[in-house]
């Protein structure tokens, strides 16, 4: 186990979460799981908001340290826990899988996440098959922008994954919850179908969650 073992919170599927469950396995780092069930609210809850107040998921705690926001969590583990590295060499490079990262991160998750959803049928009173447009409309235009940035080798900055594939994975998994192939997006399959070879991403898949079955 390298350095102490850590608290994370978080709910099985959830992108962010997901994300920084591959983090954690891809530097083989320990932690004690803490389930926080979005759909029953929990996240509203008063114990978790002293914890989180934003009142979302995922949270990681250290000693006394605490962090929300999965891509600082992310950046934050890469700078405490070097090895191995989820950015690679080179300024130009880590700031290229820094964009691509972001491109799930900041513009494709956030606008298709629970709470969004949730907005937008309960309050704008969409259909169920308006809000499967919705989400593969999004997921369709950051996709295809990505194929065109991407020169997978089987990854996006190498041999190794990294940053970019812990946000890319749970992506995927989400467009294929909803319907979504990948047969447009060869790039993207081949990053994934990669990742999905090896133990840090199947560990952290949403079904291998324990409250999965809750």
């Amino acid at each position: 186990m390298k350095g102490k073992k850590m608290d994370l919170y978080g709910y099985f599927r959830s992108s962010a979460s997901y994300r920084v469950r591959i983090g954690l396995n891809l530097k083989e780092l320990e932690y004690n799981y803490h389930p926080v069930n979005l759909v029953k609210g929990e996240q509203l809850g008063d114990s978790y908001k002293a914890l989180n107040p934003q009142g979302m998921v995922p949270t990681i705690e250290e000693d006394d340290f605490s962090l929300t926001q999965s891509m600082a969590i992310l950046e934050w583990l890469d700078e405490a826990y070097p090895q191995p590295p989820l950015l690679p060499k080179g300024r130009e490079n880590r700031a290229h899988i820094r964009a691509l990262a972001h491109t799930i991160s900041s513009d494709i998750q956030p606008i298709q996440n629970l709470r969004i959803l949730k907005y937008l049928q309960g309050e704008l009173g969409i259909s169920d098959e308006q809000k499967i447009q919705w989400i593969q409309h999004w997921i369709h235009l950051g996709f295809s922008a990505l194929e065109q940035e991407l020169d997978p080798k089987p990854f996006a900055a190498g041999d190794k994954p990294g940053l970019f594939e812990c946000c890319l994975l749970p992506q995927v998994y989400s467009a294929e919850r909803f319907g979504m192939g990948l047969v447009k997006y060869p790039k993207i399959q081949k990053i994934a179908e990669a990742c999905n070879e090896l133990p840090a991403f199947i560990n952290a898949r949403p079904e291998n969650q324990p409250d999965s079955t809750l």
